[in-house]
């Protein structure tokens, strides 16, 4: 459990039909080792671990995002963005982690795919949307990283397209660009309706 996480603010919830595990970016670039490594990425892959076998127990889907970046993606320090480069679509980097246990039928939904446009949330430039909406999805469960960017910016999209959003507080881990970006993305998260929910609160 990170810093940020209080007990008095955890939910306690019970899974449902329309219920989504959202697994956010667990690519070999952002853990240790990679070009774009996340102090402490490699301690949620466990933890998302037990949350896919959860809702695999109750017969629920688990989605998975990457980051799938052409050559020269906008975001590389070498065209002018912020990040060295990272998740080049078809590398090393940008496949999911060995010990991430993603299940065969794991919808898996690419993203910033595009050289001239960044994609924090998993839900722009790509049809997550519609993909949710023909399941009958309501309520999306999302762990991953990283907190103050592609979850925060999924979370964003998620309650302003009208879902019900559980972020997975053992499960998510920030960049922190700026000291304390993850704290105030949790909290932004949580201002927009976000309920935090932790393993222990998860009633199959």
């Amino acid at each position: 459990m990170n810093a940020a996480t209080k007990s008095s603010e955890l939910e306690r919830c019970q899974l449902q039909p329309g219920d989504v595990l959202l697994v956010t970016d667990i690519q070999n670039d952002f853990l240790p080792g990679g070009t774009l490594a996340v102090a402490g990425g490699d301690e949620v892959v466990p933890v998302l671990n037990r949350y896919i076998d959860a809702f695999q127990a109750q017969g629920l889907p688990v989605y998975a995002t990457r980051d799938w970046h052409p050559l020269r993606h906008c975001s590389f320090h070498a065209q002018g963005g912020p990040w060295p480069v990272h998740c080049v679509a078809g590398t090393h980097g940008a496949d999911f982690a060995a010990v991430l246990t993603l299940p065969p039928d794991t919808t898996v939904i690419s993203k910033a795919t595009s050289r001239d446009r960044e994609a924090y949330s998993s839900f722009q430039g790509t049809n997550l949307d519609s993909r949710l909406r023909e399941a009958g999805i309501r309520r999306l469960f999302i762990g991953g990283l990283t907190t103050d960017y592609c979850v925060l910016n999924t979370v964003r999209d998620a309650r302003r397209l009208g879902y019900d959003v559980f972020v997975l507080a053992d499960a998510i881990r920030a960049v922190d660009v700026r000291p304390g970006d993850g704290q105030r993305a949790e909290a932004e998260m949580a201002s927009l309706g976000a309920r935090r929910i932790t393993l222990d609160g998860l009633a199959a």
